[in-house]
C-alpha cells in the first residue's frame, strides 16, 4: 500500500487582522531576488503600500497558509484598482491584481501552489473575469504562473504583465487582451505584486484547494 503524506499546513481566508503578515509577505514579494527594500521604506511608497493599505475593504479576498500550530507560512491575496490609480500589474478595473509570497523557510514545500490554487478558486466563485500580476525577468516563479494558465498581455521595462482568464468577459482595453473573449474558469492561480512580485520558488499543490468563504462580488 502506498502511503500518502498530507502537507503539514492548512489554509484559511485572510482576515482584517492579517494586515501585519500581509505587509511582511509584500516585502518578500518585492525582495524576490535579494534584500533590496525595508518594510518601512516599502510602505512609504504609495504604489506599493496600496496593495495592503486598508486591507479587507469591500472586494478584497485572500488566503493564508498556516502550520498545525497556527504559524503563518505564506499568503496570496487580491484586490482591484481603478484606472486612475492602477497597480503595477493593472489590466482592467474589474480584474483583481494578486500578490503572493511564502516565508523563506517554507519555500518549495507546496505552500505557494496551495494558496494560489485556493485564491484562484475564490476568484472564480466571485465571478472575476481574470487575475493579473506583473513579473520581472528572472523571477523563477513565472513558471508556476504559466503552468496555471497565465499568459503575457503587456510588457514594460524588464517585466511582463501576466493574465489568467477566468469565466466572464475580460474588459481590458489597450492591454493586448481580447475584450470579447469568454473562457472557462480553470483551477490554478497567480500572484501579483508591485514591480518585483512573486516568490522565490513554489510547487503545485498536491491537495485540492479549500473554499475560502462564501462567494461574493468580484
Amino acid at each position: 500500500m502506498t502511503e500518502t503524506r498530507q502537507p503539514a499546513f492548512r489554509t484559511r481566508p485572510a482576515r482584517g487582522r492579517d494586515t501585519p503578515f500581509l505587509e511582511l509577505m509584500l516585502l518578500e514579494a518585492f525582495n524576490w531576488d535579494g534584500p533590496r527594500f525595508t518594510l518601512a521604506g516599502l510602505l512609504a511608497v504609495p504604489g506599493a503600500a496600496h496593495y495592503v493599505t486598508g486591507w479587507r475593504r469591500p472586494g478584497d479576498f485572500g488566503v493564508v497558509a498556516e502550520d498545525t500550530r497556527g504559524h503563518e507560512l505564506g499568503a496570496a491575496w487580491a484586490r482591484r484598482f481603478p484606472a486612475a490609480d492602477p497597480g503595477y500589474g493593472h489590466v482592467a478595473p474589474d480584474i483583481p491584481e494578486l500578490t503572493l509570497a511564502v516565508t523563506p523557510g517554507r519555500r518549495g514545500a507546496g505552500v505557494g501552489g496551495t494558496v494560489l490554487d485556493a485564491l484562484v478558486l475564490a476568484a472564480a466563485e466571485r465571478g472575476c473575469p481574470g487575475l493579473s500580476l506583473r513579473v520581472e525577468d528572472g523571477n523563477r516563479a513565472r513558471a508556476l504562473y504559466e503552468r496555471r494558465g497565465f499568459v503575457p498581455v503587456g510588457r514594460e521595462g524588464n517585466a511582463d504583465t501576466l493574465l489568467l482568464r477566468l469565466g466572464g468577459c475580460v474588459t481590458g482595453r489597450g492591454t493586448g487582451v481580447d475584450s470579447r473573449a469568454r473562457v472557462r474558469a480553470r483551477p490554478g492561480a497567480g500572484a501579483a505584486a508591485p514591480p518585483r512580485p512573486g516568490l522565490r520558488s513554489a510547487t503545485p499543490a498536491a491537495v485540492p484547494p479549500p473554499r475560502t468563504g462564501p462567494p461574493g462580488p468580484c
